[in-house]
């Protein structure tokens, strides 16, 4: 129902991974049923099917950058907004079934994208480990705890869960790196303005007009909105086809966020809104401009083009 806040909330699995870790950090969430999904779009499906309120999936990492299933299944996809956006830090723990000499550790079980994220880390402490690839840093955490491997690559949520002995910590090679993940619910009214917003969509342009990019770009420039982010990905109809994921300051309820959004749909081939969410702040830079100082502006224009029309010339 509208105005219900959510209580089941679902994630890309398994526990003990970044994904919950992020969901925790979500009161609500914290408080209410929360179950792991295999995969990004089982994840989304299971709000799409009403059997959660939302799904909290990744969106991009710093240092991997975006997550390519889950742009697509927000592009493609039967239509859902995001509604939140968490940022956590990507921290990395070696953890072991007990204390264990770094030289003695042959072999060290690891996600794909955690071991390419902690490679000279490895290189440098235990370069004659055999990094074995598993499918989720929490797979990495269970078979460490049970023996499988002298020791693994996890999240400290996951070391804490299964009981390892955490013999290094921070050990990834990019210590500022961060993922950013969406919250995302069936279609609704946004959130209302909280002054500093994200606004996100996904644009189709015209891909036989000159210069269809750039008119794109032009629609938030002139109005004074401030891109955030800016990227291409394959619409999968054949080579040189692409949908754009843009995310810029403001929200669609404010009149220059709202007019750019009217513009793209005169000038592209589609376009689909994402949502208006508050932004994270603790990991971005200055608020853009003050909504109610960017919305006067926008109102004074009008009325200004209004007295024109009525032949009222100053």
């Amino acid at each position: 129902m509208p105005g219900v806040p959510p209580s089941r909330f679902v994630y890309l699995g398994p526990e003990g991974t970044f994904s919950e870790q992020a969901l925790l950090t979500i009161p609500a969430a914290a408080k209410g049923n929360r179950a792991p999904a295999r995969s990004v779009p089982e994840a989304l499906d299971a709000v799409r099917a009403g059997d959660a309120d939302a799904a909290l999936v990744p969106v991009e990492n710093s240092v991997g950058g975006q997550v390519g299933v889950t742009l697509d299944e927000l592009a493609n996809g039967e239509p859902l907004v995001i509604t939140r956006e968490v940022v956590i830090p990507v921290e990395f723990v070696l953890g072991a079934r007990g204390p264990v000499a770094f030289d003695a550790i042959r072999s060290v079980a690891a996600h794909s994208q955690a071991a390419a994220q902690c490679r000279r880390w490895l290189r440098d402490h235990v370069p004659d480990a055999v990094v074995v690839d598993v499918l989720s840093n929490a797979t990495a955490a269970i078979g460490a705890a049970a023996g499988e491997y002298d020791a693994a690559i996890c999240v400290p949520l996951g070391a804490s869960r299964k009981g390892l002995t955490v013999l290094a910590d921070k050990i990834a090679d990019h210590p500022d790196g961060v993922t950013r993940f969406a919250l995302v619910a069936r279609p609704g009214p946004p959130p209302p303005p909280s002054g500093d917003d994200v606004t996100s969509l996904a644009v189709y342009i015209s891909h036989d007009r000159v210069g269809a990019l750039l008119a794109v770009l032009m629609e938030f420039a002139v109005r004074g909105v401030n891109l955030t982010r800016i990227e291409s990905y394959p619409t999968g109809e054949r080579l040189g086809r692409y949908v754009f994921f843009l995310d810029c300051s403001g929200h669609v309820g404010e009149a220059r966020v709202g007019e750019a959004l009217q513009g793209l749909r005169r000038i592209c081939a589609d376009v689909r809104f994402l949502g208006s969410y508050p932004r994270a702040q603790a990991h971005y830079g200055p608020a853009s401009p003050t909504v109610s100082a960017a919305d006067a502006d926008f109102a004074d224009s009008a009325a200004w083009l209004a007295r024109i029309r009525a032949g009222d010339l100053p």
